[in-house]
């Protein structure tokens, strides 16, 4: 297929940026200027998850009703 022949679809071409990569590149080009930047954005953490969490998420794993996606507004969560 040609260059001429390519197109994108209205669907494709709305898609814009992720903000947390967009915070992640503004942050990277600050500290590239000197400063003294403390970023929220994207990253991976240095320490191991939690034993904890770890054994919450495997027994959620072995539960049928965990095995679709959740609404796309969210899951209500009872509580603080």
């Amino acid at each position: 297929m040609t260059a001429a022949h390519r197109r994108i679809s209205e669907r494709v071409s709305a898609i814009t940026e992720s903000a947390t990569l967009a915070v992640d590149a503004k942050a990277k080009a600050l500290k590239a200027a000197g400063r003294p930047v403390i970023g929220f954005g994207a990253g991976e953490p240095d320490f191991p998850t939690p034993d904890y969490i770890v054994a919450a998420a495997q027994r959620a794993c072995a539960e049928p009703r965990f095995h679709k996606y959740s609404p796309t507004p969210g899951c209500r969560q009872d509580g603080p």
